[in-house]
């Protein structure tokens, strides 16, 4: 029977072992992308002077059935935290035993908030109602400086004599943060010009509403970049073989992380979906100061059946993309091309893994605080090789 999970050690040829399981794995070969040319990261970066090297693991087998995700995949993770790449193999792996991860995606929506402000307060209504009279014209002002993105709606908020415009989006493979900028700022020229000769007026681009890199509550109520959900239901016994715990004491345990969240004012119901998210962008070419708004991701676990365990994640915003920006950098296109995200859809694909590996991260975590590990596992594998699985 293969080796379900990656080779272990960092002995000399050790490294290359794991290339060759994975290869063995995915048909893929990922070492040898090799440099990116100064000439080709412009849009990158300014006043490139070299590159920092970032350690590059395998996490899986993620067995994912998903709505544009499906079969097995291995997770490319960049990160300098010890344990972080076993772990969340532990929690993959974990579920794989028992079918899988299902994942849907919901949504994908990113905005970009003008603020427009006006001598008097019955300015703001009268521009609400010119608003949604012209939106036509609007949307193909918008819609006219991309080929992919499209303009969804135009929510008002009215605040005082000014009137937040929450310009909300579909931006297909991209991300999009560069994209809704850019549509926004020629709608806004257009409504300048046009509704410049009724009232007068004045607006910036950017009130900070959209969130951009912001943890807020209106991020998790509505959403920015994709949303979606992943559940998994684990066997009670593939729960004690490979975490060493019982649903019953693990619901328990997951509830005082609950209580203590509330009572600290955290956003967000998870404990650290952020690792999960900041390894896999920065292997995959994404805007990792994203994290800071992605990681509003709700955990919640339940006892099935007397003795499984049922914990579903659902995450409001990931801001990803799989064209664009860092995702032509020679490794991170190859790791997305590992993960099967390119082309029609991939950006959807790519959003399901991340919840889906996110939720493996979190279970395991969940598990070595419950079983009082947490502390140990962090002082064995912190300065000495690991040499054994973690299962």
């Amino acid at each position: 029977m293969a080796r379900a999970l990656p080779p272990r050690g960092f002995e000399a040829g050790d490294s290359e072992k794991r290339l060759q399981w994975l290869e063995d794995k995915t048909g893929m070969r990922l070492d040898g992308a090799g440099t990116d040319e100064p000439a080709d990261l412009q849009g990158i970066i300014e006043n490139h002077i070299g590159s920092v090297n970032i350690p590059m693991a395998v996490a899986g087998p993620l067995v994912l059935d998903g709505a544009y995700a499906n079969g097995e995949y291995y997770i490319p993770l960049c990160t300098l935290e010890a344990t972080l790449s076993m772990s969340m193999s532990r929690g993959l792996y974990l579920t794989s035993l028992s079918g899988g991860i299902k994942a849907r995606h919901l949504k994908q929506e990113v905005s970009r908030s003008p603020v427009f402000i006006f001598d008097d307060i019955e300015d703001a209504p009268h521009f609400k109602d010119w608003l949604a009279e012209n939106f036509d014209l609007i949307r193909q002002a918008a819609e006219s400086t991309t080929r992919h993105g499209k303009l969804l709606r135009i929510d008002p908020y009215l605040i005082q004599n000014s009137v937040i415009l929450d310009f909300v989006y579909y931006t297909a493979e991209a991300a999009g943060q560069n994209m809704v900028t850019i549509a926004t700022q020629e709608a806004c020229l257009f409504i300048d010009e046009v509704y410049g000769q009724l009232r007068k007026f004045q607006y910036y681009i950017e009130c900070n509403f959209n969130c951009d890199k912001n943890p807020a509550t209106k991020t998790i109520l509505l959403g920015r970049g994709h949303q979606v959900t992943a559940s998994t239901l684990i066997k009670g016994r593939y729960l004690r073989r490979v975490l060493r715990a019982e649903a019953e004491h693990y619901v328990r345990g997951w509830r005082q992380c609950g209580r203590g969240s509330q009572l600290a004012g955290v956003v967000g119901m998870n404990m650290h979906v952020s690792n999960a998210l900041a390894a896999i962008y920065l292997a995959t070419g994404q805007d990792v100061a994203c994290v800071s708004e992605n990681s509003l991701g709700s955990m919640d676990m339940e006892v099935r059946n007397g003795e499984d365990l049922y914990a579903s994640l659902t995450m409001p915003s990931l801001t990803v993309g799989t064209v664009g920006g860092g995702t032509r950098l020679k490794q991170q296109r190859k790791n997305l091309e590992l993960l099967g995200c390119t082309g029609e859809d991939s950006s959807k694909r790519l959003a399901e893994i991340v919840c889906a590996a996110a939720l493996g991260l979190e279970l395991s975590l969940g598990a070595s605080v419950l079983t009082n590990e947490f502390a140990q596992a962090h002082d064995r594998y912190r300065n000495k090789p690991v040499l054994e699985s973690p299962v």
